[in-house]
């Protein structure tokens, strides 16, 4: 997993309502090809109108779309197959965990600029752009594909309904939180998570106070309760500690997750947070 940290990978801004159509084409039992003519046509008067270039905007869109829930990488097929099961029934408005968790697992970018979003958040109340990519830059390297990707990713953000314009021109306020109330779809979201980590390994604590999740007010979990997947399993050292990874063969050696990363450094975190409250 720790390879696709280095893989921006996010490099166009996706409408929540491409990838609600996405899904509705996958519940709809359609096959990966008739799901990707689908979305051309769909996509046809709102991106690259009147060109067919392959590479166009409208073609790498609809990659960005197919990876996120039809042809995602085999790691994370039976994750996707979980969250497919969670959307039975479950109307559009309540879709935005699973897009969410879905994104975050397949691009682990868009997890690097969730947690500086949500560290400014915490921090100040508001998060300006420029702040949000002159973090993500020092956090990954000094290149423009970096501040590109970061504005594609924060204007996703805005069009999802989870960053909301604030009285001074320039800068974003969180929107209100949705609630998580499910707890096995919490589970899920909170893998979501620990499989977009460098080592796919997170501290518990870490885990259910991220800034990552900035946008939802989750149910009190344990723990344990991360481990019905079958996926993930959850280790303690001590009374203090408790780690969540990705399960992995029984002879290779535990990573524990570093105290502070980088990000953390540049954003300690305050006393409090909208998680710390519900989960502590």
């Amino acid at each position: 997993m720790s390879n696709r940290q280095h893989i921006i990978g996010y490099n166009r801004t996706v409408k929540l309502r491409w990838l609600d159509a996405t899904l509705d084409l996958v519940l709809a039992g359609m096959s990966d090809s008739e799901i990707y003519d689908a979305l051309r046509e769909r996509l046809k008067g709102e991106l690259s109108v009147g060109s067919e270039a392959p590479r166009g905007s409208r073609e790498k869109t609809i990659t960005l779309l197919m990876k996120t829930w039809v042809r995602v990488p085999p790691p994370l097929r039976a994750f996707r197959d979980d969250g497919i099961h969670f959307m039975q029934g479950t109307r559009r408005s309540g879709r935005l965990p699973l897009h969410w968790g879905m994104t975050m697992a397949v691009y682990p970018f868009w997890r690097v600029v969730a947690e500086v979003t949500g560290r400014l958040f915490r921090l100040q109340g508001t998060a300006a752009p420029m702040q949000v990519q002159r973090r993500v830059k020092e956090l990954l390297g000094e290149r423009e594909a970096v501040a590109r990707s970061a504005r594609y990713v924060l204007r996703a953000f805005a069009d999802w309904g989870v960053i909301i314009d604030s009285a001074r021109s320039g800068e974003y306020l969180p929107a209100p939180p949705s609630p998580v109330a499910d707890s096995r779809l919490a589970a899920w979201l909170l893998e979501s998570a620990v499989l977009s980590t460098p080592d796919a390994v997170s501290d518990f604590r870490s885990l259910v106070n991220g800034p990552a999740l900035f946008p939802f007010k989750i149910i009190r979990l344990v723990p344990e309760e991360l481990v019905r997947s079958g996926r993930l399993e959850v280790i303690r050292h001590g009374i203090e500690e408790t780690v969540v990874r990705v399960r992995k063969s029984a002879g290779e050696r535990l990573k524990r997750p570093r105290k502070q990363s980088n990000e953390a450094s540049l954003f300690p975190d305050p006393p409090s947070g909208n998680h710390a409250k519900l989960m502590e």
